[in-house]
Order: C-alpha cells, then sequence, then structure tokens
C-alpha cells in the first residue's frame, strides 16, 4: 500500500477542520465563524517561527518554537504582540473563544487579518476544534482552557508537536514549554484631571518555562504601544530568581498605590 502525498494528507484535514468550524458556526446560529478561508500552512524545515523585535530578546530562541505549547496569561494585547508578526510574514493564525478581540485591534496590533482564522464561540466542539486547526495552520491560540481535562490538554500538546504548530493557551496550562505573563502595567497618555487620552500600557511581562527558559526572565514593554503594536519600554530586560521577582512586584504595588 503506497504512501499519500502530504498535500492529500493536509486537503484530508483541511476538509475535517472545515466540518468542525461549520458544526461550530450552525451551534451559534449561523453566525461566520472565519475571515478568510483556510489554507494549509506549510510546515519545512524552519524551527522558528519570528516575534516582534521588542519580545525577541525575552524569549529563547528569539521566537516562537514550532511544536510547542506557549500559555499566555493577564494580556490579551500579549497575545495578539505574540501573533503579530509571523502573521504578517506569512503565517495563519486562529483565535479560539475570544469573541472580545476586534478585528480593529487586531490589525493595530501587526496581524494580517486575511491570514487569521476566527472561531469566538466554538461551543462543545472547543477540543476538537482546535485540534483540526492546529492540523492545517501555525499558531493557535485558544481561551476557555479551564474546560479541558488533562487528558486534553497532553493530546492537543502532542499535536502541536506532531504538526509543526504553535499552540497558545489563554490561560493556566500545567506542563506549557513556555508561560508568559503580564505581572503589571500602567496606562500612559492622561494628564492631571484625567485629560487626554490613553496612548499606551507600559508593562512588565514575565517568561519562564522548561529547557533553555528554567531561568526566569523579565522585559519592560509598551502593551499597547502608541501605534497599537508592541513598542520597547525603556526598562531592560533582566534575569532575576522568584523570590527577587516578587519583592520588585511588591516595591512597584506599593509605588503605583502611592502614586495614586
Amino acid at each position: 500500500m503506497g504512501v499519500a502525498p502530504a498535500a492529500d494528507v493536509r486537503a484530508a484535514r483541511l476538509h475535517e477542520a472545515r466540518n468542525l468550524l461549520g458544526k461550530a458556526t450552525r451551534t451559534w446560529g449561523g453566525r461566520q465563524a472565519l475571515s478568510a478561508p483556510m489554507m494549509p500552512a506549510p510546515v519545512d524545515g524552519e524551527l522558528m517561527l519570528p516575534v516582534a523585535t521588542p519580545l525577541r530578546s525575552v524569549l529563547p530562541g528569539n521566537g516562537l518554537r514550532r511544536g510547542s505549547t506557549v500559555s499566555v496569561r493577564s494580556s490579551t494585547a500579549l497575545l495578539l504582540a505574540l501573533l503579530s508578526e509571523a502573521s504578517a510574514e506569512g503565517a495563519w493564525c486562529a483565535l479560539v473563544g475570544l469573541p472580545e478581540v476586534g478585528l480593529v485591534a487586531a490589525a493595530e496590533a501587526g496581524l494580517a487579518l486575511p491570514r487569521v482564522a476566527l472561531v469566538p464561540r466554538p461551543g462543545p466542539d472547543l477540543v476538537a476544534v482546535t485540534a483540526a486547526l492546529l492540523d492545517g495552520l501555525d499558531l493557535v491560540a485558544v481561551a476557555g482552557v479551564e474546560r479541558f481535562r488533562p487528558g486534553d490538554r497532553q493530546r492537543l500538546a502532542a499535536r502541536a508537536r506532531q504538526r509543526g504548530a504553535v499552540l497558545l493557551p489563554v490561560g493556566r496550562w500545567p506542563g506549557a514549554d513556555l508561560e508568559m505573563v503580564t505581572v503589571s502595567g500602567r496606562w500612559q497618555g492622561l494628564v492631571g484631571g484625567g485629560a487626554g487620552r490613553l496612548r499606551s500600557r507600559r508593562a512588565r511581562v514575565r517568561v519562564s518555562g522548561r529547557g533553555a527558559a528554567h531561568r526566569e526572565r523579565v522585559a519592560s514593554l509598551l502593551l499597547p504601544g502608541p501605534s497599537g503594536a508592541v513598542a520597547e519600554a525603556d526598562w531592560p530586560i533582566r534575569e532575576m530568581s522568584t523570590r527577587g521577582e516578587r519583592s520588585m512586584e511588591a516595591l512597584s504595588s506599593a509605588a503605583e498605590r502611592e502614586a495614586g
């Protein structure tokens, strides 16, 4: 018995994904689930997907490793920042279970909307829809992960490894290769009495994980920056122990209370 060509295998996976996504759409009143038709994302010898320049130094390998699971907590802006560069350079992304994410915000963050699949309300098929998207796309961000059982998490992480995709659960994900969390932040742009407008948000992002990322790193970023995309702030990226990070968080919180 011969082996099916890779193109035929991708086509079969995409057919299954469309069926599942169509079912999710019908479940939620027939609303449009995708902003663009699904296309197979080529998986070649490329091991890393690019990220925006302000994020490179804080990530192992200066990008997102294909086949990895990256947990993102506390910030939708951080999630969009992680997707932006890869999307702009041709990668296909999916946002699952994130109805609050608007297309304007995604575009301002730098995502290429024609290559963004939206499944805002996947209904009871959340696991199946996520698995199907991992078959065909490069990056799949999924919220509602507290509904997943341990076995679901293990199977989805394994699926990402097998397909060379990046799984980005929004929330806690035990066993993630990398965890990124916004630990503090403050909006900038307002002046005394509340005049002006919000222009950017300075945030401290903590990155930790397994293997090359076992030591925590902390970066100060603008999430979002004045243009809507992630930008560098004037605090340097640094490494510190968990105890040191907690001390910095306490000092920052105290300073903000005094300033307020």
